[in-house]
């Protein structure tokens, strides 16, 4: 496998830069009123936040002021992974937290929201129109018998009515859950019936690259679908009336009542969020209220370091949780950008257009749309004025570092590149931004805060600068407090720790560094092993997709009953390119010349598309098991792919593999 390259930074912050960050500020702080380190910049800050881990999580909660209406008794009563306590005794409530700003008097009337459409047009909300919306809609769900601990769900795109409806049912206990409406019935049924909402609130349809998508039939299937409803609100968002026994948004939304926030203990359910399980039904995974206050607080606030000058824009649905960690952006009194659209509608320079209408500071997309972006040889900081972007966060897939390369080169020079990993099950990042560190091409810059991330061997013995497992040896306040329907934990375990026993292990390869910075090379359960040298998936694709030929590929490595190793290469090719003997020696000779002559495939075969999750990640592991024969209905949970079409190719192939 390819090792980080030890070479000069690509970005470095300047004095300025360094001494106005939040982080820095916060370390300063921290070093007189709880102990940390003066000195030694980041590097000294991570240790101790976590060698003292309930020391550094009081600090985050005293800097940004979290309001406990009951105080805590400890930071962290029991270390135990699963099954850590947070913050005992203590109460609060998530979206007070959220609309707090509305109560300054000179940042009211400001915008909390910017939502943003095809057309390109801004719809502000203000702080105090948000915290009035809100208001409203949580006196009403209190009216319709919704208590702490009910389960509210959205079918919804990102627009306000989403934000209100999630804040409002935060306000009240509730606990949230949504799904974006490009999401079949069957797909949502799989998630929501999991956790039997007792009201949905609904869109009658969407529009998305152009067109106008009518979803009345789909929220009719999931109405009569859905038992436990007690209600379903109308927003019509293509202008049609509220079918039979449907509630109006408008109705809900139009009253002036100031909020009531429900106070709930810390680990009192906020959210469940959904994995894009394999087999089964999506696990769904629950995070606490105080849990996700005070990770988003650190890694928004601290991390991304945001603030009420800033204005955050993540292309984000409502399906994946990226979605929650924008709302976040509230926390920290920043302007959230909401875009309801298409990646690429006109064209592949919509997310850049939107950047500069709204005059986004943080602009967070996916190493996908980067890519693409480079291969259709955009020049955003040429025909954009982008200038008020600080930074450009990558996730979904590590950065390859010709990704690096052109968001410096088309960007800025002085762009903080920060490619994030992490993940829906602690909605949050375990390394990325670090506004006071250096960037290297293809590197994550650092392990995040209370973050105790390692590179582990199968014997469990951490490593520095070789390739392992990366698992988190500590607890972190977002990890799941439970799946749903998951009485006596056992999935929650078999998820996350039954490698490596009361240590989570992610499922992905890393590098960590000697300077302490991180490299993703993918998914550790469909890592390529060959003859004995690993190599990430991600090694292949940065490589292989460098060809203007190639747009998109997917490699997989099957171990045979004979103890050999069949590993094909599936590539998608650009408009008027044809897999003939040139192109496959072509691609055969790239691997052999930049990776390793052990990872060159033992076939290519051209597919039509490349099949994706619905968050954008290459579908490795089914295709892996359908590639050994699985029964499909055991290799793919239908609900969390792109493009079912495109998978009985992979089956077919095994068949005949097979004879």
């Amino acid at each position: 496998m390819t090792s980080p390259v030890h070479d000069a930074p690509l970005w470095q912050p300047g004095p300025d830069r360094v001494a106005t960050a939040a982080v820095t500020r916060f370390q300063s702080w921290a070093a007189q009123r709880y102990g940390a380190p003066a000195e030694g910049g980041y590097p000294a800050l991570h240790r101790w936040s976590v060698d003292e881990l309930d020391t550094f999580w009081r600090a985050v909660a005293d800097w940004f002021d979290v309001r406990f209406s009951t105080p805590y008794e400890s930071a962290l009563a029991t270390r135990a992974m699963p099954g850590a306590t947070w913050f005992p005794g203590a109460t609060l409530n998530y979206a007070e937290h959220a609309l707090r700003t509305a109560e300054d008097p000179a940042r009211a009337e400001t915008p909390a929201l910017l939502h943003v459409d095809e057309t390109h047009t801004q719809v502000p909300v203000s702080w105090s129109g948000l915290r009035r919306q809100v208001g409203s809609l949580a006196a009403e769900l209190r009216a319709l018998g919704v208590r702490p601990g009910d389960r509210v769900s959205g079918y919804l795109p990102n627009v306000p009515q989403a934000v209100v409806a999630f804040l409002a049912t935060a306000a009240v206990g509730g606990v949230w859950t949504s799904c974006a409406p490009d999401f079949g019935a069957r797909s949502v049924l799989d998630r929501f019936q999991q956790i039997e909402p007792v009201v949905l609130f609904a869109v009658d349809g969407y529009r998305y690259g152009g067109k106008e998508h009518d979803r009345t039939a789909t929220v009719a299937e999931l109405r009569a679908e859905l038992p436990t409803l007690r209600a379903v609100v109308h927003i019509p968002l293509l202008g049609t009336d509220a079918p039979e026994g449907a509630l109006s948004w408008a109705a809900l939304t139009s009253t002036d009542t100031e909020p009531v926030f429900e106070q709930v203990p810390f680990d009192h359910p906020l959210w469940v969020l959904y994995s894009s399980g394999t087999t089964g039904l999506p696990k769904a995974i629950v995070q606490s209220q105080g849990g996700i206050l005070l990770e988003h607080f650190k890694q928004i606030g601290l991390h991304c370091d945001l603030g009420p000058e800033d204005r955050f824009f993540w292309y984000t649905s409502t399906g994946w949780m990226m979605w929650n960690f924008l709302v976040s952006g509230l926390l920290t009194g920043t302007t959230v950008v909401l875009y309801d659209g298409s990646p690429g509608h006109p064209d592949v320079s919509a997310q850049w257009r939107v950047a500069e209408q709204t005059g986004a500071t943080f602009f967070g997309t996916s190493a996908a749309y980067v890519m693409a972006c480079r291969k259709a040889d955009v020049h955003p900081g040429r025909d954009f004025d982008l200038s008020r972007v600080q930074c450009v966060a990558t996730t979904g897939s590590p950065l390859p570092p010709d990704g690096f390369r052109w968001l410096h080169d088309e960007v800025a020079d002085d762009l903080w590149i920060a490619s994030v990993s992490g993940g829906t099950d602690v909605c949050s990042c375990f390394a990325g931004a670090v506004p006071t560190l250096p960037v290297h091409i293809g590197e994550l810059q650092a392990a995040c805060l209370g973050t105790d991330l390692q590179s582990w061997d199968p014997a469990g013995r951490p490593l520095i600068d070789e390739v392992g497992e990366l698992v988190v040896t500590a607890p972190m306040p977002s990890m799941p407090i439970h799946f749903w329907n998951d009485p006596d934990g056992r999935r929650y375990h078999d998820s996350y720790f039954d490698t490596y026993p009361g240590v989570w292990r992610h499922g992905d390869w890393i590098t960590v560094t000697d300077r302490g910075s991180v490299v993703i090379h993918g998914r550790s359960d469909s890592t390529l092993n060959r003859q004995g040298v690993r190599m990430g998936s991600a090694d292949i694709y940065e490589a292989v997709e460098r060809l203007p030929e190639i747009r998109e590929s997917l490699v997989i490595g099957i171990e045979e009953p004979d103890g050999g190793y069949w590993m094909p290469l599936f590539v998608h090719l650009a408009d008027g390119a044809a897999l003939d003997d040139g192109l496959r020696s072509a691609i055969k000779r790239t691997i052999r010349e930049n990776l390793s002559p052990r990872h060159v495939p033992d076939e290519v075969i051209e597919v039509p598309a490349i099949p994706h999750t619905l968050t954008g990640k290459r579908l490795e592991v089914p295709v892996k098991r359908l590639l050994q024969g699985t029964d499909p209905a055991k290799a793919v949970n239908p609900g969390s792919v792109d493009n079912l079409a495109l998978l009985p190719f992979y089956v077919e192939l095994a068949r005949s593999r097979r004879g």
